[in-house]
């Protein structure tokens, strides 16, 4: 059984994204995906993103300082692993570059000196160079330089 999609208007639309907004910190994109769901032509969901705009529900720098502290806080991820986030979100380049001068190396190697001191603890392996290896990888996936990890490395031992 498929769904008819919901159309619902501009008025509506707009005080539903500002609603969500009000709760939380959102993109233009993800602002979009959600009025492209009700759909809704895009002259209005253009119309709908301006005054969301000019009523500061959506600020993209606010947006990525947030996104940026949250994922280096909560999530423990690197410098790359949230650019990559932020691409898929289609934040503009310039506000990524922006934002992140808000943030420090001592901040992004502090969560990683924390996240490499967890996992050594768990990380099972026949010698010292399999274990180091597996922490190495571990740091890459969450999207830390190889630098910084062999650095914060050095510090465990």
């Amino acid at each position: 059984m498929e769904q008819t999609p919901k159309t619902i208007s501009e008025t509506k639309a707009l005080s539903r994204m500002a609603n969500l907004c009000a709760r939380r910190e959102y993109c233009v994109f993800d602002i979009e995906t959600k009025l492209q769901r009700y759909n809704l032509e895009n002259d209005t969901i253009e119309s709908i993103i301006a005054k969301l705009k000019n009523e500061k529900y959506i600020d993209e720098l606010r947006f990525t300082r947030s996104f940026i502290r949250d994922k280096i806080r909560f999530n423990k991820w690197g410098k790359t692993k949230i650019l990559y986030a932020l691409r898929q979100k289609r934040v503009p380049e310039n506000i990524v570059n922006e934002a992140f001068l808000d943030f420090t190396d001592n901040d992004l190697n502090d969560s990683l000196q924390e996240l490499l001191e967890a996992k050594w603890k768990t990380i099972k392996g026949n010698s010292d160079y399999e274990k180091q290896t597996k922490l190495i990888r571990f740091g890459l996936s969450r999207g830390f330089d190889m630098g910084n990890i062999l650095q914060c490395m050095k510090k465990l031992k």
